[in-house]
């Protein structure tokens, strides 16, 4: 470190320092920011002053050492800086605090009651009115096993649209195979369908006594009514039913409706167990894997788990048992989640009977989770090994290709040429250096008199290599400069054969000399080619080698495909809605982000129009009218 990065440093430890004396003595939020204003940690307390101290007395100079400003929000009380504490962590995804991995994306069951016959499917979504939500899932495994389940026991219509059916006025295979009532053709009523609708929504809830006095009252009165079919129907059912809630019935009993969490920590990674008990019955079983950089105690772990996990959760339980490492912090998460309940909620450390036995038996598997994950990520992490050194053979590379650079081309007949770079490193994708390219061709237009593969390759790698002459010297506090395009690749794989790669290596001389090997990767036969050499070297295509190489330009080729498709798709659309009136910008993304594609858009109906958010009904029918009217 020289003099002025000295002097930078002790001016941002006197700054730091200042704004630690005007800190307030009150509860709230606050957020660590380090010099390019990224959100490093947030944290919240009963004293933000007190608080923030500790960081600095307590020798945890991996966090502080980065921190260049601090920022407060002071809130009512502890419970309330609980709850934005977790909203920030959504929101920012600060590094050093414990997440939920990917937790952007956890899925639910969703409930359409906005429906006249309402549908029951897997979603990422959790805001849209009229509609109930049960979740989050650890894997969208767990989502379809429990669909798959529901459409046996109460048979729901899958097809998509606000009614059931389809053009042709015929069931679907759905009802064949029993998992529809066919309400699309009559064969079972509104009120019927609802009901089962309802029995879903009790069963998703956990009011599984419930669901089993419907089905024997079913029975009893279809029986009565001398509907024999109708009550072998609700008989079996009701079996089935019977048979899955033995199973999962939770020995004594008096666990009743709770919650019971169990939480691991080890290093840099924990895991966390929910065991969701529902009218003593084991519905759900939930794992959840978390990132803990800073490498937090147990009890800090287990906290903001708790709150991240009912943020994201659309009930909470009356009850929640977890360890008695949060003993001393039962209050304010009572407090916090009665809140976001919106009623009163127990958190309680259970010391004996199946409470106790249920939340040790929790903390057990999130220990075993912990200990499989890591022997897994060893294994993949020995096979990525494995397969750098096999490819460094093949090659005749002097050093393991660390870091390989995947390009490949789309388009359609010419138009919307794109091109893509992957990055793999140490055998893994590494999508934050990922790159987009349009391919501009002769005319700069990107079309040309038709597609040229060979001609767009060898542009695209020389930017890519304009790039990095551009970028390497720069310092890399520089604001205009690429991490990814500063860096130099071991290994370029292109995508083709002999062609693409002379055409690369017309302009990746630079590269070459620099030492970074250039092969093509045909896919008809897996042919790996490099230059100099007519004939493709020697490499089985079930070698470990290989299928690391298959799997760099199977994701540029995704890469690209991804990146093509947005630009037709905003190309066939534009047009189309920029002549809508009433579509602006903000209902432009609406209508994009709800139908997915523009064919879907177009093809739509009124009433799916109408379901839109964001769109005012009659706004919704306009549009439908202008569609129609101009074909």
């Amino acid at each position: 470190m020289n003099d002025a990065d000295d002097r930078t440093q002790a001016t941002r430890a006197e700054r730091v320092a200042q704004q630690r004396r005007e800190l307030p003595d009150s509860p709230g939020v606050y957020l660590f920011h380090d010099g390019e204003g990224e959100i490093l940690y947030v944290g919240k307390a009963r004293s933000i002053r007190k608080r923030v101290a500790s960081h600095f007395s307590g020798g945890d100079t991996r966090l502080t050492s980065r921190v260049d400003r601090i920022e407060c929000l002071l809130t009512s009380t502890e419970a309330e800086a609980l709850l934005a504490e977790q909203s920030f962590i959504k929101r920012h995804r600060p590094r050093f605090n414990i997440r939920l991995r990917d937790d952007k994306s956890y899925p639910y069951v969703c409930v359409s009651l906005d429906e006249d016959y309402p549908r029951v499917y897997f979603t990422r979504e959790k805001h849209r009115p009229g509609r109930a939500y049960f979740g989050p899932f650890s894997s969208a495994k767990r989502v379809r096993e429990t669909l798959d389940l529901l459409g046996k026991l109460f048979q729901f219509r899958t097809c998509e649209g606000a009614e059931p059916g389809r053009r042709s006025g015929s069931p679907c295979l759905d009802y064949y195979i029993k998992r529809c009532g066919a309400p699309c053709v009559g064969y079972v009523s509104r009120e019927e369908y609802r009901r089962n609708v309802d029995a879903i929504v009790d069963f998703l809830s956990g009011r599984y006594r419930r669901v089993e006095a419907d089905e024997q009252a079913k029975m009893e009165g279809a029986a009565a009514e001398r509907e024999f079919e109708r009550a072998a129907l609700h008989r079996d059912r009701l079996k089935a039913i019977q048979s899955l809630f033995e199973r999962q019935r939770v020995a004594g009993g008096s666990v009743g409706t709770a919650d019971l969490i169990g939480v691991a920590a080890e290093g840099a990674d924990a895991n966390a167990q929910v065991f969701q008990v529902r009218d003593g019955i084991l519905a759900e079983r939930q794992s959840f894997y978390l990132d803990n950089q800073a490498e937090r105690e147990l009890a800090e772990v287990a906290e903001e788990f708790v709150g991240q996990y009912y943020s994201a959760s659309p009930a909470v339980p009356r009850t929640i048992v977890v360890g008695p490492y949060l003993r001393d912090r039962v209050e304010l998460l009572e407090a916090a989640l009665s809140e976001r309940r919106g009623g009163t909620v127990e958190v309680r450390v259970a010391e004996r009977g199946d409470k106790r036995r249920l939340r040790e038996l929790a903390e057990r598997n999130a220990r075993l989770a912990l200990d499989q994950d890591r022997l897994r990520r060893e294994h993949r992490r020995q096979r990525r090994v494995e397969s750098l050194a096999d490819l460094r053979e093949a090659l005749g590379m002097q050093e393991l290709p660390v870091r390989i650079e995947g390009f490949d081309i789309s388009n359609l007949g010419g138009e919307h040429t794109v091109a893509s770079m992957v990055v793999f490193e140490g055998g893994a994708t590494k999508k934050a250096d990922y790159r987009r390219f349009r391919v501009r061709g002769e005319n700069g237009d990107g079309r040309g008199e038709g597609p040229d593969d060979f001609a767009s390759m060898e542009e695209i790698l020389g930017r890519r290599m304009n790039r990095y002459l551009e970028q390497v010297d720069l310092s890399p506090h520089d604001g205009k400069r690429d991490a990814s395009f500063a860096s130099l690749p071991s290994l370029v794989v292109i995508d083709g054969g002999k062609g693409q790669l002379s055409a690369g290596m017309r302009v990746l001389r630079p590269f070459v000399e620099r030492g970074v090997a250039v092969i093509g990767l045909a896919k008809k036969l897996e042919e790996v080619y490099v230059p100099g050499r007519a004939a493709p070297i020697d490499l089985p295509a079930e070698s470990e080698a290989s299928k690391l190489l298959q799997r760099v330009r199977d994701e540029a080729h995704r890469f690209a495909i991804d990146h093509h498709r947005g630009r037709r798709d905003r190309a066939m659309t534009g047009s189309v809605l920029d002549e809508l009136k009433g579509v602006g910008p903000v209902r432009k993304r609406a209508l994009l982000q709800h139908f997915g594609s523009p064919e879907r858009f177009v093809a739509a109906t009124r009433e799916e129009l109408e379901m839109v958010p964001g769109v005012p009904g009659k706004v919704a029918r306009e549009i439908h009218e202008q569609l129609n009217r101009t074909g």
